[in-house]
């Protein structure tokens, strides 16, 4: 069935901001989702940050109102459980923008990894264990413009309205089948390694698709390609795939034109873009011609010992997943895992430490971690 109408308030002045927050500290759970303007700016921010309670929908308007730290109440309280899907990037983009902290997080989309389920997109769960459809027409809206229309506000509620809903199946699922502690572990983790998102950064000439594929001096080349489109984002304040695409940055470095011609017969660059960027182009082909040839710069090589227990590690966590019919990085996550891996540990305090922040799976899996360290011999 489809998901039902939703008419969420919409929060733009403190007085309802105050009376949103007094209602949520009232409850033990609160279901909380975040909109970006990612596809539309160079920098991107939280646009809207939505919030479900029983009985009520909140979207609160970062744009109109000057101060949101009142939110910090609900985020930072350890007696309120807050739910999200996919938490991760929210959790991010959250302490950048605002600075708040989080205590006592569920995420969804975790726990039913965990549970085994290998389809994890919300709209995806919530048509397989409820029969709901939502619309999903809006995933690349531009959540900046204002004001917002009624279909938008009601498919942002969506993301929050039916979480509480969802979280409570999953987590009498997590306990009836003895994977709650595993849950645990997870969301304690996703408050202890909040780290900042990527800062938009076009010029590093190794974030764009298809740089293999180049030659040295071709790099060189795209270097400088790369240096023109970051500017011209930053000034009109747009993605820089939007200003000119990877594939015909690529293109550019790739034949060096030398005249407008024959920078215009490059795949993506339209009459427009030849109008637009043409003379600038060109400049940055010359420039880079005369610059050194650019070599990707090598990794630090790991040795035999590491490689070899980091693959045992990962044929270990597969056999294991395998039995309990999880993705394999359920068993013990990758960082953990190459952790591990790198610091080939002695002893199984050193093997403790090393998984201090995963305790249960240390007290599960850490005796059979350190056998297959003695066995790698190290």
């Amino acid at each position: 069935m489809n998901a039902p109408t939703i008419t969420p308030e919409m929060v733009t002045r403190p007085q309802k901001l105050e009376q949103a927050v007094q209602a949520m500290l009232r409850q033990p759970i609160v279901a909380v989702d975040t909109e970006s303007n990612s596809l539309y700016a160079y920098q991107e921010q939280v646009c809207l940050i939505q919030f479900s309670i029983p009985r009520h929908d909140y979207l609160i308007d970062p744009l109109a109102l000057r101060d949101v730290s009142p939110l910090e109440q609900i985020f930072a309280n350890p007696k309120i459980e807050k739910i999200f899907h996919a938490a991760e990037y929210d959790l991010m983009t959250l302490r950048r923008d605002f600075g708040f902290e989080f205590r006592n997080l569920f995420d969804t989309m975790i726990a039913a990894r965990i549970l085994g389920r290998t389809r994890v997109g919300l709209g995806t769960l919530l048509e397989d264990e409820f029969d709901i459809h939502l619309e999903k027409k809006f995933q690349r809206a531009n959540w900046g413009k204002r004001p917002l229309p009624p279909a938008m506000r009601q498919y942002a509620s969506h993301d929050t309205h039916f979480l509480i809903r969802l979280r409570n199946l999953f987590a009498g699922e997590l306990k009836s089948t003895g994977r709650w502690p595993i849950a645990a572990e997870d969301f304690a983790r996703l408050e202890q390694n909040i780290s900042p998102p990527p800062e938009p950064n076009g010029a590093n000439v190794w974030r764009i698709n298809g740089v293999r594929d180049l030659a040295p001096r071709q790099i060189a080349i795209l270097q400088e390609l790369a240096k023109y489109r970051e500017e011209k984002a930053k000034f009109s304040n747009r993605p820089v795939f939007k200003v000119i695409g990877d594939r015909t940055l690529v293109a550019i470095a790739e034949e060096a034109p030398d005249s407008l011609d024959a920078l215009s017969r490059l795949p993506g660059m339209s009459t427009n873009q030849v109008r637009k960027h043409g003379h600038a182009l060109l400049q940055a082909v010359s420039a880079g011609k005369q610059k050194p040839p650019l070599r990707r710069p090598r990794s630090s090589q790991k040795d035999f010992r590491e490689i070899s227990l980091t693959e045992a590690l990962r044929n270990w966590r597969k056999e294991t997943a395998r039995k309990m019919n999880v993705e394999s990085d359920v068993i013990l996550p990758r960082v953990i895992l190459e952790e591990i891996g790198s610091s080939l540990p002695r002893s199984r305090a050193h093997l403790e430490k090393l998984m201090e922040q995963v305790p249960w799976r240390y007290d599960q899996y850490g005796e059979q971690i350190y056998q297959l360290i003695l066995n790698e011999d190290l």
